[in-house]
């Protein structure tokens, strides 16, 4: 007993120092590619010296018992062969059994025979068992087998029997256990690194489509410039900030004709590429029926109707929707069961609460009623998603109606960039860096009076 404990010890440390080896050659990606690649005869040529290489190892540190080595060996050509297939695996056991018999005794026959009869068996399972063998439940019991026939070779040609007998009883129990575990082991290395490279791989290009989904989500709304809207009469501030890469939020403002301009915010439900989608297809199903049809009601219900269509996902849309008479300063405004906007008059910050629809793509044939808001010279419009009122800090308090109101007081002499920093700035000390799970996007819109020498928008135009 005593004399198994030092094998199983022996053998142990053998066949940890291996596996340190193999996570390092593992984790440079070496073995993972020449696995992941198809079977040609250099990736068997490489693989079966790797594995030659592992087998060289188990014999140097094996454990001489009465000319017999007791080692590790068998797992390099294994390994070789579950990687690299029959004939990567028959070339490590070639290397590895050629030196065992260079180390004499008296089972250096049977042992390369053994060697080399592992490996293209090992290879051999792989190419018809392969997604079994990963799996600890079968490549241990395959391992155990391959060590017992290499005993079994052994006892057959070893001779006289009885020093056969005496070397495979001493061995048995850790020959089979610290190999069977080794290439057990060897293979979970393996297979672990494959799967990660797999994941980073995928994180990777998961990342770039996401990115470029966010570069393709901005440009799908209007630039404000000098360019654009390119009109006196008014100013116009904008941003988005998404909770994730991608968002569900969106902003608009086209011109309907030279004397009306329309503005838009809106809230998909959900997150991420769906609400993005839906988003792109909300956006311009909305500027087209507002567009093509004169009576405001009659297009935001026909736009509803065509957002409700096909929508096996279920997803809706919040949404307030205004056209500004420039000539007058009136608003018409359709509100889809949207946060109410705040208007900004004088040293004044009021609500425009009227009364609010149901959300777009949530009912079929529903009827808008149209309502108006009446903004004067220097008055602005504000408008947001939940996501400002919804911010939270630390203790999971939310910023609210009542502070935004509060934070908008006063704030008649700013410009539509101005109001946009301010709430920002003001919702940013609320939350206190506590990470955001909702999509923030304002607008605001500043009415500046009739035309006096002002421009007009270069032609009707989206932006």
């Amino acid at each position: 007993m005593a004399e198994m404990g030092n094998l199983f010890v022996k053998m142990v440390g053998t066949l940890a120092v291996l596996i340190v080896v193999a996570f390092f050659v593992g984790g440079s990606d070496v073995l993972s590619r020449l696995a992941d690649a198809r079977r040609t005869w250099k990736n068997s040529l490489l693989l079966g010296l790797m594995g030659g290489i592992f087998g060289i190892y188990g014999n140097l540190a094996g454990i001489n018992l009465g000319g017999a080595v007791v080692s590790i060996r068998d797992v390099g050509p294994m390994l070789a062969g579950f990687l690299g297939g029959p004939y990567a695996g028959l070339l490590a056991g070639l290397i590895a059994g050629a030196h065992r018999l260079t180390m004499g005794g008296i089972t250096a026959t049977a042992c390369i025979i053994a060697t080399c009869l592992i490996g293209t068996i090992c290879g051999l399972l792989s190419r018809k068992y392969h997604d079994k063998l990963i799996r600890p439940k079968y490549a241990f019991p395959v391992g155990a087998l391959m060590e017992m026939m290499h005993l079994s070779i052994v006892l057959l040609i070893v001779k006289p029997f009885s020093t056969a007998w005496d070397i495979v009883s001493r061995i048995a129990i850790p020959f089979i256990l610290i190999n069977a575990a080794g290439f057990t082991a060897l293979i979970f290395i393996i297979v672990y690194i494959q799967k990660y490279r797999k994941n980073e791989m995928e994180q990777s290009r998961l990342q770039s489509e996401l990115e470029a989904a966010t570069t393709i989500q901005h440009s799908l709304l209007p630039p404000i410039s000098d360019r654009f809207p390119g009109r006196e009469e008014i100013g116009l501030a904008a941003s988005m900030n998404a909770a994730k890469e991608v968002g569900g939020d969106f902003y608009d403002f086209f011109f309907i004709d030279r004397d009306h301009m329309a503005v838009v915010i809106a809230d998909v439900s959900g997150k991420g590429i769906p609400a993005a989608l839906f988003m792109a297809n909300a956006k311009q199903t909305l500027q087209n029926c507002i567009r093509d049809i004169p009576n405001f009601s009659e297009a935001v219900s026909t736009a509803n109707n065509s957002l409700c269509e096909n929508n096996e996902m279920e997803m809706f849309v919040t949404a307030w929707i205004g056209i500004l008479d420039i000539p007058t300063g009136q608003v018409e405004y359709i509100c889809a069961g949207h946060n109410p906007p705040v208007l900004i008059s004088g040293s004044r910050a009021v609500f425009v609460k009227g009364r609010s629809g149901i959300v777009l793509a949530g009912m079929e044939e529903f009827c808008y009623v149209k309502q108006t808001v009446q903004m004067k010279p220097g008055d602005m419009l504000y408008l947001y998603t939940d996501g400002v009122t919804e911010a939270e800090d630390t203790g999971h308090g939310l910023y609210g109606e009542d502070r935004l109101l509060s934070c908008l007081q006063g704030g008649g002499d700013l410009s539509a960039d101005d109001v946009l920093r301010r709430v920002r700035e003001d919702v940013d000390r609320h939350v206190k860096g506590a990470d955001q799970f909702d999509d923030m996007t304002m607008l605001c819109l500043q009415y500046r009076g009739p035309a006096g020498t002002g421009g007009e928008p270069d032609e009707v135009q989206r932006a």
